[in-house]
């Protein structure tokens, strides 16, 4: 029970705080000797949703009117079983062994160290930590559109549509950067719950309007638009059905990912009951919230457009009008990709942090807290070696996202990428050695079926990211981003 290296007084005050805990059931530790967690059911749902309802939800109009009716919804059901049920899998493999008792995996690179090991332990936190990157990124491009929507909507209105009203995205970007400096000085996901909440109710804000719009247009058009089969051949060549099926497929299927995370939103959840069956409950609870809001936005968008249906949207409605009402979504987008950019960074923020407190355990530069007093709250940690590296992780991703204002696309060949790997392949891989199924059972075909088919999916889906970024490169100029 205590740590290799360390010294003898070190080594009993360990084993004495150890031994207080089961015996006096302490009221501020758990069972690892941390401070008590504090999350429960609706704490971990608000974390989830904040991480699955992205900005992505506007798209999904865009990927039904690829796919029509019959498969946009079909898909959109299928993907939400899948990463329902795996992900249940997952959440099993927070503890090693008992689900109760059982040695706690804090982090996803952790749970598959103890069931897997070897190199698939590189190889899930190179994927992982690709994708929490690129996601950082990819929210800083969309908080940047959503806020020069705002002001062009307000310049074209008060010109009475005589400007065209272009910007440069580069200061939204620095400005969404400087708010994300100071919220990343939040320590960890413990005290990230408060930030959750806000961004979950500003992402049904959005989704509401969204909605609401949307079925404003199809009363409006006195008519359902759209087809069994989507965008049909002619609209565009027989190549661009193919590749825009495939990114409508990654749309759908990466809206719902959130399992890069999943472990790290369980480490923050009070017991008893488990922390599996809160998650597994908190799960619930947010893949049939997300699923509904999906299908109504993307089904609704949908039957407004047709096979017209925007990238976006929120762009779909004449964009400046009801330029107010529009306004508040955008503002709302914001607000919730400042929140949504925290929860997938936070466990990069931890990775790092945790290699620099092994490396240099002596530094008070990496592990020194220092209390600041704040009238009214707790007091402050502040960590100069979190100060600084969170902000040059602010600072780099703020500039690759104006150096490459199409990054989505890249993103996207990134979640493509991470999907299967962090979504199903490992959670699949851990639950067999944690339940022992032997191999060829019909059990362990199914299992394997589902991970073979979606890896054929994400295959897909890269393809089609890698031919967006194709068509990105034919016109792109280093830091010219304007709209």
């Amino acid at each position: 029970m205590t740590e290799n290296g360390g010294s003898k007084n070190h080594q009993q005050s360990f084993e004495i705080s150890v031994d207080m805990i089961p015996q006096g059931g302490s009221k501020c530790y758990d069972d690892d000797g941390r401070l008590k967690r504090t999350g429960t059911v609706w704490t971990a749902s608000a974390h989830i949703i904040t991480a699955v309802i992205g900005s992505g939800v506007l798209s999904l109009a865009w990927a039904i009117a690829q796919l029509g009716w019959v498969a946009g919804p079909s898909v959109m059901v299928l993907f939400s079983f899948v990463t329902y049920y795996a992900s249940t899998l997952l959440s099993a493999c927070y503890r090693s062994g008992d689900q109760v008792s059982g040695k706690r995996n804090y982090t996803y690179t952790d749970a598959v160290r103890s069931y897997l090991g070897g190199v698939k332990v590189k190889f899930c936190g190179l994927v992982q930590y690709a994708n929490l990157f690129g996601v950082g990124i990819g929210y800083t491009i969309a908080a940047s559109i959503s806020m020069m929507a705002i002001k062009r909507s307000n310049c074209f209105h008060s010109s009475g549509g005589k400007n065209p009203c272009h910007m440069n995205s580069n200061v939204y970007m620095i400005s969404f950067g400087i708010a994300e400096i100071i919220f990343s000085q939040i320590p960890d996901f413990h005290e990230l719950w408060w930030l959750s909440i806000v961004a979950a109710v500003m992402s049904f804000t959005y989704s509401t309007i969204g909605l609401g719009l949307g079925i404003g247009k199809v009363i409006e058009n006195r008519r359902v638009r759209g087809s069994l089969t989507g965008i049909s051949i002619g609209t565009v060549t027989q190549t661009q059905k193919v590749w825009r099926s495939f990114q409508a497929l990654g749309n759908i299927a990466f809206a719902y990912s959130y399992s890069m995370i999943l472990i790290e939103i369980q480490d923050t959840i009070k017991a008893p009951p488990s922390e599996s069956k809160t998650m597994k409950k908190a799960t619930f609870i947010s893949v049939v919230v997300t699923t509904l809001f999906y299908m109504l936005c993307g089904c609704f968008g949908y039957a407004a457009f047709g096979d017209a249906s925007p990238g976006n949207l929120l762009t779909g409605f004449g964009f400046y009008n009801p330029f107010w009402l529009l306004d508040i979504a955008n503002a709302a987008i914001v607000i919730h990709l400042v929140g949504a950019y925290q929860v997938y960074c936070q466990p990069l923020f931890s990775f790092v942090e945790k290699v620099a407190a092994e490396r240099y355990p002596n530094s008070d530069f990496v592990n020194k807290d220092i209390l600041v007093p704040i009238p009214g709250f707790k007091p402050f940690r502040l960590n100069f070696f979190r100060l600084v590296w969170r902000t040059i992780f602010v600072i780099i991703t703020t500039i690759i996202s104006m150096l490459l204002p199409f990054f989505n696309d890249i993103v996207g060949l990134i979640g493509a990428i991470g999907f299967w790997p962090l979504t199903v392949y490992f959670p699949v891989e851990m639950y067999i050695v944690q339940k022992k199924i032997p191999k060829w059972s019909l059990k362990w075909i199914c299992l394997q079926m589902l991970s073979v088919a979606c890896l054929i999916i994400t295959i897909a889906a890269a393809a089609g990211s890698v031919a967006g970024v194709i068509v990105d490169l034919q016109t792109y100029k280093p830091f010219h981003n304007s709209y």
